[in-house]
């Protein structure tokens, strides 16, 4: 009730605030899940030598 009466009185709205807020949080999860799967693809294909990856990257630009 406090809070309400004070958003009024200085003419906060709280939906920008609010939704700003979800925003970023949501955009620090889905950064923490990325980086997650990230590290644990590199775990699988750090036995793959480097040359290998590049042949497999070349091998895919050049089929589409």
């Amino acid at each position: 009730r406090k809070l309400k009466e004070l958003l009024d009185k200085y003419g906060i709205k709280p939906s920008p605030i609010i939704r700003k807020a979800l925003e970023e949080e949501v955009r620090r999860r889905m950064l923490n899940e990325i980086e997650e799967k990230a590290r644990k693809l590199s775990k699988k294909v750090s036995h793959i030598p480097d040359e290998e990856i590049v042949r497999i990257i070349r091998e895919g630009r050049e089929r589409r």
